[in-house]
């Protein structure tokens, strides 16, 4: 009997092995099915990364997150077509020497060209570290000198030392200095990159960075939740902004929300590995954890009081928070839930959600992949990746 009962114990987790792997698009050392189907979607022949409900139009941040999922996937051909059409067409042939276009699309006169060319910080910082992680584990020095040539266009043209704070990332060149307040995005600051730039230019202001993104994130949080913009005011710390300029999007009277740009905070703090940081950042944001027991999906908006919306979020909110939750001790059956509802809306494209939403894609790769263990972050921010173990 006893051996029985062992039996169909290895049985039941077999199963939940399998079921958890399928909630996910696969396993490690597998083909990588999330990243082929997000290929066929959303990344033209040219490597030009496209979103097929935005007017067709491309961001530097798009090509910078697959440029990140192609070296993940040991993806090689994938990662020089979309670099080369991202050089080309957003940064004038070099991203050594031009900080790249933040948006690219159909003017009215019918032609398609960079229709911004204001630069947006967190694309710039994902290309840096990408090219110099692909520099590393392909043995390419090229990309090596181009992400380092690139991080320090950014250091000079796209770090700022706030009064009485230290030095820190705008989101871009224009448009985020208002005199005596500076407007800063929490989810531009992935620990992580960081930490990583800081090991490749030492004399560069990017451990300092580091070091002050989890007192960012508490300061400018309410009730533990992420913000996506907040407001730099020296002797005040962060708050919430009043948005202006390029950051007026998804208001509500006037102030920043917790939403589509915060849930990535939520992302790269459970990314991280155990350390200083990530406890720091996750006592920062208990706020998405504690709702989450006693709620079935994040919410679409938290108020700049802190309060959450009642309209439930995408399925790439939920994707985005499974690291996250996994982070925190007595969530499991939380972070459960979101496993389930992934699985219940991955359709037979193999993408999320019945409108297979080009944004919830991108976070369910960043989640998807690192649940798989196709990569991981070690202490000092170094990818590690699947294939090369």
């Amino acid at each position: 009997m006893r051996k029985k009962a062992l039996r169909s114990r290895g049985k039941r987790l077999l199963a939940l092995c399998v079921a958890l792997c399928a909630m996910t698009s696969g396993c490690r050392g597998s083909q990588w099915p999330l990243w082929h189907a997000y290929q066929g979607r959303f990344i033209d022949a040219q490597g030009r990364v496209f979103d097929p409900v935005g007017d067709q139009r491309s961001t530097s941040e798009g090509e910078a997150y697959a440029l990140f999922f192609a070296l993940v996937a040991n993806d090689r051909t994938s990662f020089d077509r979309i670099l080369g059409w991202t050089q080309a067409n957003l940064a004038q042939g070099d991203l050594g020497t031009h900080l790249p276009a933040w948006l690219w699309g159909k003017a009215a006169d019918g032609s398609w060209k960079a229709l911004d060319a204001n630069p947006a910080s967190d694309a710039d910082v994902w290309l840096a570290y990408t090219l110099e992680e692909a520099g590393r584990l392909w043995k390419a020095p090229a990309y090596t000198s181009l992400g380092q040539r690139l991080a320090a266009q950014v250091a000079q043209k796209e770090v700022v030392d706030l009064p009485g704070f230290g030095p820190m990332l705008l989101p871009g060149p224009v448009g985020f200095a208002h005199g005596k307040s500076w407007t800063l995005n929490p989810s531009y600051l992935p620990v992580f990159v960081f930490e990583r730039l800081a090991r490749a230019d030492a004399a560069g202001p990017w451990r300092a960075i580091a070091d002050r993104i989890p007192l960012l994130v508490r300061q400018s949080a309410r009730h533990g939740f992420a913000m996506d913009w907040v407001e730099y005011l020296p002797g005040d710390g962060f708050a919430p902004a009043t948005l202006r300029g390029p950051a007026a999007v998804n208001q509500q009277n006037g102030a920043s929300v917790g939403s589509y740009d915060a849930i990535r905070v939520y992302l790269w703090a459970g990314m991280l590995p155990e350390g200083a940081a990530r406890k720091a950042l996750l006592d920062a944001l208990p706020g998405m954890s504690i709702y989450l027991t006693t709620h079935d999906a994040p919410p679409e908006k938290v108020s700049a009081d802190g309060v959450p919306g009642e309209q439930s979020g995408p399925v790439g909110f939920s994707a985005a928070l499974v690291p996250y939750l996994r982070a925190f001790s007595g969530v499991s059956k939380a972070s459960a839930k979101q496993l389930i509802r992934m699985k219940s809306e991955l359709n037979s494209s193999g993408l999320y959600g019945k409108n297979q939403a080009y944004y919830d894609q991108n976070l369910a790769l960043f989640a998807a992949g690192f649940m798989e263990d196709r990569f991981t972050l070690g202490p000092g921010g170094e990818l590690r990746v699947g294939w090369k173990h």
